[in-house]
């Protein structure tokens, strides 16, 4: 056993294994995602319940960052450093032509 901070690590079948704080959460999934889920897991050999959580874990993830970046956008549009429409759709057209355009900047 390691410690490094406040994790603690033990040593298994020459990997390190890094145990974090959890709680418990009781989810639906239909019967079908379950069937699909069990077989993974056998597949994996890995619980059900640790791959349920590493998937919801990464849509966290991904759904905080899509949702910052919507936010620091709306922001960016009060501040007034956006573009125009017709200054998008004009170097959108241009795409594909002799002479297309640089993309605009606001």
């Amino acid at each position: 056993m390691y410690t490094l901070g406040s994790l603690t690590y033990w040593k298994n079948r020459s990997a390190l294994w890094s145990i974090h704080m959890t709680t418990t959460l009781s989810v639906r999934i239909n019967t079908d995602t379950k069937k699909r889920l069990e077989a993974l897991a056998k597949r994996a050999r890995r619980s059900k319940s640790f791959l349920a959580g590493e998937a919801i874990a990464a849509f966290v993830e991904a759904e905080s960052w899509q949702l910052d970046e919507i936010q620091a956008g709306l922001q960016e549009l009060d501040e007034g450093r956006g573009l125009s429409h017709k200054a998008v759709s004009s170097w959108l057209r241009s795409w594909g032509r002799k002479r297309e355009r640089k993309a605009p900047r606001a």
